[in-house]
């Protein structure tokens, strides 16, 4: 088993949809052999609904490919929305924010990767590695 990896919505929006650097580096993530993933129910609530609706199949189609090789799988429940919010008031985060970095703690993940700048409140958390897959601007 590789690196359990929790990828942040960004991450796989940049890769889905991305034409530019980001969406290269969010592909080489996604592509790396020596990692495992691990998501959450928001995560997949956060990516699938809107090209469902709208009709972006293979939009859509990329999102569940990478749903289905997920093999932490974190389900929303009390104790994740309890973590999140502990989490979002000791760092500052946002509710979405604080579900992944509670998710991924849940998941024992090694690392939460995201596509927000490595500035972003996300990246001061101290719960789980984060790193960003945008390059840091000076």
């Amino acid at each position: 088993m590789g690196k359990v990896t929790f990828i942040d919505a960004s991450v796989l929006i940049a890769a889905a949809t991305g034409t530019d650097d980001v969406h290269r580096i969010a592909m080489a993530v996604l592509d790396d052999p020596d990692r495992t993933f691990a998501s959450s129910d928001f995560v997949r609530l956060e990516v699938l609904p809107k090209p469902l609706y709208f009709g972006r199949h293979a939009e859509a189609s990329f999102y569940q490919e990478f749903f289905d090789r997920i093999s932490v799988w974190v389900p929303a429940s009390r104790s994740l929305v309890q973590g999140a919010f502990d989490e979002a008031r000791k760092s500052g985060l946002s509710a979405m924010d604080g579900l992944h970095v509670a998710a991924a703690v849940l998941a024992e993940a090694e690392e939460l990767v995201t596509g927000e700048k490595p500035t972003s409140p996300l990246s001061k958390t101290k719960s789980v590695p984060v790193k960003s897959i945008r390059p840091v601007v000076s």
